[in-house]
Formats: C-alpha cells, structure tokens, sequence
C-alpha cells in the first residue's frame, strides 16, 4: 500500500515542534492573485492577512518583514527597523534560492536561513493572524504570541 503523502509544510512541521496550536486554511489560490483576493477566496478580514516579504539591504544583508495584504512596505521604515541605511525588495527570480519558497507561497517560518524578521504592529490588533503557511493557497492562523514563540520577530511601525 503506497504512502499517504504529507501534506504539511516545513511552517507547520516547525509549529508542531513547539506545541503551537494552529488552523490551516486552504484555498484554489494561484501565484498570480493578490494578497487581498486570497483573504476573500479563504474567507478572511484582509486586515489580518499578513504577506511575507523578503528584502535586501545596501549592506548585502537580507531581512524578511511580514505586512498585512492590504498595505504596502514603506522602505524607509522597513530601513529604519532594520537599522540599515537602504532596503530594496529582491527580485522574484532570487527568492526561491534565498527561502526555498515560491513567490505567492513565502512563509516567515521555516525558510532554508533564518534572517532577521519584522512584523507590522497591526499584528498587535487581533487574536490571531494569518500567513502563508509555505505553499500558495495554504495560509496559517495563529496567535501573534504563539508566533513569536516558534520564531525570532521584532514588532515595527513598517507600512506607508
């Protein structure tokens, strides 16, 4: 009898290592729609829908900041967080040899390296959150706090 496929990501495999409690939602989400039809497609308020976003710095740094799907990363906040004097997004074609995930599909957690992370401060503003759960079409819910546990993420003022 063939083996039934494992259907979780390596997000929710580092959730279960640290006893986080979390709800996988999952919809027919392609890598071409937007943060915002994502939520409606899952049935989501779009304000606490959180998109991953993966960076560069002037120094050659790399730095991953997490912003609801509605809004935009301001880079010189994004900048400022990270203590740095210029951020730029990276290109689509190096994201995948940076986290090991697509574009559409990049969740905070479980990347191939781990860089320093900051969350947008509307986080603080519901019970739980939601987040690409490393597949496109898989999002995880879960509390900030509970969040904050199975990674290292600094809280910041960081949309326009």
């Amino acid at each position: 009898m063939a083996k039934k496929k494992d259907s979780k990501t390596n997000a929710m495999r580092i959730l279960d290592a640290a006893g986080i409690e979390y709800i996988v939602h999952r919809t027919d989400a392609t890598a071409l729609d937007n943060g915002v039809d994502v939520a409606r497609m899952a049935g989501q308020d779009p304000d606490r829908v959180f998109k991953t976003l993966v960076t560069v710095a002037k120094s050659g740094e790399h730095y991953v900041f997490i912003v609801p799907v509605a809004c935009e990363l301001d880079l010189k906040k994004a900048a400022c967080a990270a203590r740095e004097k210029s951020i730029a997004m990276v290109k689509a074609r190096e994201l995948f040899d940076l986290t090991g995930y697509v574009h559409g599909g990049c969740s905070p957690l479980g990347m191939k390296k781990s860089y320093e992370t900051f969350i947008d401060e509307a986080c603080t503003l519901f019970d739980k959150i939601l987040f690409s759960g490393g597949k496109i079409g898989v999002q995880i819910e879960v509390s900030f706090p509970d969040l904050k546990r199975a990674m290292d993420i600094h809280i910041a003022d960081l949309t326009a």
